[in-house]
């Protein structure tokens, strides 16, 4: 992991404008530095200018303590150090101040312009002094080397803590832009696995509502039929024996159907990552774009493979329905043809759960079930008639959970298509569904 922006703000611990207490340790030792070599250098001063030898010390000290402020105010400190150079102090103020200001934020305009003045002052200090030096009778040069000398001197003093401020400066800034854009990636970063988490546990919602629809689709229906042929078989037992015993191969039937279209869900639902896994295997932690992967694969595994009813099972979903005492009209308009597996399974859902209600809550009611093959679309009705009173009393009661409409709803829609219910003038119901062909 790198070292973000935000993390390397909180390690700020210095005091007043110094970041770590390093930076203001060596800011102190700097300016204790530049104060005694001023104050040295300030009795000469005060000899030269004829004031008091205390005086031109304390102006030293006073003058090479400004370094202490150089983070803060670096061109106060570079003009402090201009201003004394013609009393020949302040060469480590003037030096140190350069490096501050070339490495600071400050426009690169204001930067060459204080180098110059700098630059131009060292320039004729130099060569007052070193001209007065061979006055003197010190060196025994020729006249040559007084601007060779100041000059030399000069950029020697301003060039290289210029240019070391310089790169200092531009790795600072590159160091600064490189931490945000590590900050940038982890933050980007973050968001992806956010939004990751975000589409996993959509996709495990949605393979959850898909298993609820299924497993209400398949063991409402069924179940339902047993109850009804559980019913009669109960009402008949003593009475027609024949008839009993049918009626109990009917259940047992129904039983076995139900039990074949549960495996096969669940074999969806097991085969789903690839094969059976190791238990160390399970107990693996799973990322969760995996997760999203492997529910998105689970829930289309079934209608890919056409291991779904089609419609050409309306006929025995039909007579199942009538053997267990419910007067059926099925009416098939256009040409019938194959459509892809997903709409016919929905289309025969839309059936089979429209059926279920019926023996539900209108046991005995004439039901007529129409459906159309049209140009680009199939359009499926299925309307009861009001139940017979008697039938309604002595029916079975079957218990509802209320998400046979949300689930056709959620199935019709999700196609495409239209998807409508309701109660009719006549006292039945209707359900309507108009799915796209394509």
């Amino acid at each position: 992991m790198t070292t973000t922006g935000e993390v390397h703000a909180a390690a700020r611990g210095g005091p007043w404008w110094w970041e770590r207490w390093r930076s203001a340790a060596l800011d102190v030792g700097l300016a204790v530095a530049s104060a005694a070599e001023c104050a040295f250098e300030g009795i000469r001063f005060a000899r030269d200018a004829g004031i008091p030898l205390a005086a031109g010390i304390v102006f030293g000290v006073l003058a090479g303590s400004a370094l202490l402020v150089r983070r803060q105010w670096p061109i106060a400190v570079v003009l402090v150090s201009i201003a004394i150079t013609p009393a020949q102090m302040g060469y480590l103020m003037g030096i140190v101040g350069l490096y501050t200001l070339a490495a600071s934020e400050l426009p690169r305009r204001i930067i060459g312009s204080l180098a110059g003045m700098s630059l131009v002052g060292m320039l004729i200090v130099m060569f007052v002094r070193v001209q007065q030096d061979m006055a003197h009778g010190e060196w025994q040069i020729g006249d040559w080397f007084v601007p060779f000398a100041a000059i030399t001197i000069a950029i020697g003093m301003t060039a290289p803590p210029l240019l070391l401020g310089l790169y200092v400066g531009a790795r600072r800034r590159l160091m600064e832009s490189l931490r945000e854009r590590a900050d940038s990636l982890e933050r980007e970063l973050q968001l992806l696995a956010e939004r990751a988490e975000e589409r996993a546990e959509w996709a495990r919602g949605e393979e959850r509502t898909r298993i609820a629809r299924e497993m209400h689709d398949v063991v409402a229906h069924r179940v339902s039929l047993m109850v009804v042929h559980a019913a009669a078989l109960q009402a008949v037992a003593r009475k027609d024996p024949e008839k009993a015993v049918k009626n109990a191969a009917l259940v047992g039937d129904m039983g076995r159907q139900a039990l074949t279209e549960l495996r096969e869900m669940l074999g969806v639902l097991r085969s789903g990552d690839g094969g059976v896994r190791r238990p160390s295997e399970r107990s693996a932690a799973v990322p969760l774009a995996a997760v999203g992967v492997a529910a998105a694969v689970a829930a289309s595994k079934a209608v890919d493979e056409g291991d779904g009813p089609c419609l050409s099972e309306l006929d025995e979903l039909i007579g199942q329905s009538a053997a267990a005492g419910m007067v059926v009209d099925l009416s098939v308009e256009g040409e019938t043809r194959v459509y892809a597996a997903q709409i016919e399974q929905t289309a025969y859902r839309v059936v089979q759960e429209a059926l279920t209600n019926v023996h539900k809550h209108a046991a005995g009611a004439k039901t007529h079930v129409r459906v159309a093959h049209r140009v680009s679309e199939i359009a499926m009705q299925v309307e009861n008639e009001p139940p017979p009173e008697v039938a309604s009393a002595s029916s079975a009661r079957l218990p509802s959970g209320g998400n046979g409409l949300v689930g056709m709803k959620e199935r019709v829609t999700g196609l495409g298509g239209v998807f409508v219910s309701g109660p009719t003038d006549a006292g039945g119901f209707r359900v309507s569904a108009v799915i796209p062909a394509a």
